[in-house]
């Protein structure tokens, strides 16, 4: 499984590097591409704090966050 460090990295111009390839406004949400998020696999497992949730991808594209 990939992790996807979301630990802010300055660039300037009040602009923000969470990943590679990815730059966003400093005071703006995070935003991740489904596609890039799941990686070719249908669940994904977040971990948050001590609990486990998974995001699942439906057939009909839809998406399932249960913990």
């Amino acid at each position: 499984m990939h992790a996807i460090s979301t630990a802010p990295e300055r660039v300037g111009d009040n602009t923000t590097v969470r990943s590679p390839g990815m730059r966003v406004a400093a005071d703006a949400p995070i935003s991740f591409d489904s596609g890039r998020l799941f990686n070719g696999a249908q669940v994904v497992r977040i971990n948050h704090g001590d609990q486990e949730y998974r995001l699942r991808q439906t057939r009909n594209g839809k998406l399932i966050l249960t913990k």
